[in-house]
């Protein structure tokens, strides 16, 4: 059962009265008050904000990846889109989740397709999802669809989640070796000017007067420099979600050192796996092209896609558009070329998606295998630095006290 909040009239006196109802779906609710004797004017899912964004942010891969498979299996084993879609609800335990399922139960039984009731909610099913849940619709293959994109959103979130352990291990490594350095310049450094304030004459090399003076502005200024630090991250943020932004950042993932390939393969491996589940879903050329640019998630990948397109509609084969584009490595035409001679496209898409998985798993090996080494060199530099600025002094006044 769902808590709804209410607004409705009542149909004696007109007054209108505010309060929750329990209930299994939206419509539900309203035929419970309308047999009350109030007439509903707004229903709203307890916690839900206007447009549901704030509940539907909660609803994990995994969760949908859960929800997609046992759909499938319950259309699978015969039963109604609606008893399945309730069966689903009543098992999930993620609350927005349900929320969701229920509005989808309305639209059905109110004569919507599943596609379409999934469409409303965009937050939680991508273009992706909705073209195959179409797609699945049309053929009478719903079941297989949905399996398709179970299989589909595992591999993709198994993917980034390699992906992101592999950047996890080095930003840790250098937040540690900066919370070092600032413990360095705060406590130990200062302790060596209060042993050369006492000495007559004695004065401290430039090199570690410059930490110095690095380290008072650390110790009185820290409030100031962590504002600062807080106003460019919140900038650089806004400007990253802006257009010419996330043209700079998307780019910068595809040609950076070390980083490069590995987003290069990821891209290919998602466009791959992406238009083989549609194309086995017998989503249309076109409509697939068009779909599948939504789902990259990089600009520049997404702008060469649509020409593609293009060129496709134009009469041209799909290998044939893509060959030669800078967005994309030669394996992928060269392959899709092969499907298409022989009648396979999906299979070598699948294959192709397989392929470059493999290589970014790969590729992740790498990037430890040399990060590791680089890492290893900063800190012994920055420690280097570090013990100089304190032990020049220290041998400078030995040296002093020799020559006396």
């Amino acid at each position: 059962m769902l808590t709804y909040v209410y607004t409705a009239r009542e149909s004696g006196s007109g007054n209108r009265v505010n309060a929750e109802i329990e209930a299994e779906n939206e419509r539900t609710a309203a035929k419970i008050l309308m047999e009350r004797g109030l007439t509903p004017l707004d229903i709203t899912l307890k916690g839900e904000k206007k447009g549901g964004s704030a509940l539907l942010n909660r609803i994990s891969s995994k969760q949908k990846v859960i929800f997609s498979r046992q759909l499938s299996t319950l259309i699978n084993a015969g039963l109604p889109l609606v008893q399945s879609l309730e069966q689903v609800r009543s098992q999930t335990s993620n609350k927005p989740l349900q929320a969701v399922i229920a509005k989808i139960v309305t639209d059905v039984e109110a004569g919507s397709t599943l596609s379409a009731a999934m469409a409303r909610h965009p937050k939680a099913f991508d273009t992706v999802y909705i073209s195959l849940i179409a797609a699945g619709e049309t053929s009478g293959t719903l079941d297989k669809s949905l399996e398709r994109l179970a299989d589909r959103q595992e591999k993709d979130a198994e993917i980034i989640s390699k992906v992101r352990m592999a950047m996890v291990y080095p930003l840790i490594v250098i937040l540690v070796m900066i919370a070092v350095v600032i413990f360095m310049l705060v406590t130990v450094l200062p302790q060596v000017q209060s042993l050369y304030e006492n000495l007559p004459g004695a004065t401290l090399p430039i090199f570690t007067r410059i930490l110095l003076a690095v380290s008072r502005a650390i110790s009185q200024f820290w409030w100031l420099i962590l504002v600062i630090l807080g106003v460019l991250t919140f900038l650089t943020t806004r400007w990253a979600r802006t257009g010419p932004g996330k043209e700079v950042i998307d780019s910068l993932k595809m040609k950076v050192w070390l980083i490069g390939p590995l987003f290069m393969k990821l891209y290919m491996a998602r466009f791959a796996r992406t238009a083989s589940t549609l194309v086995g879903s017998g989503v249309p050329m076109l409509k697939m092209l068009s779909t599948t640019s939504s789902a990259i998630n990089n600009v520049h990948v997404e702008s060469s896609i649509v020409a593609v397109a293009e060129k496709v509609k134009g009469g041209r084969a799909l290998s044939e558009a893509l060959q030669g584009d800078p967005n994309f490595l030669n394996l992928v035409p060269n392959m899709i070329h092969i499907g298409e001679q022989s009648g396979s496209l999906q299979d070598m898409l699948s294959k192709v998606a397989d392929y470059y998985e493999k290589e970014v798993d790969n590729q992740i090996k790498t990037i430890s295998t040399t990060i590791e080494p680089v890492l290893m060199v900063c800190i012994g530099i920055v420690a280097l630095i570090i013990v100089a600025a304190i032990l020049l002094p220290i041998y400078s006044l030995a040296g002093k006290n020799l020559i006396r």
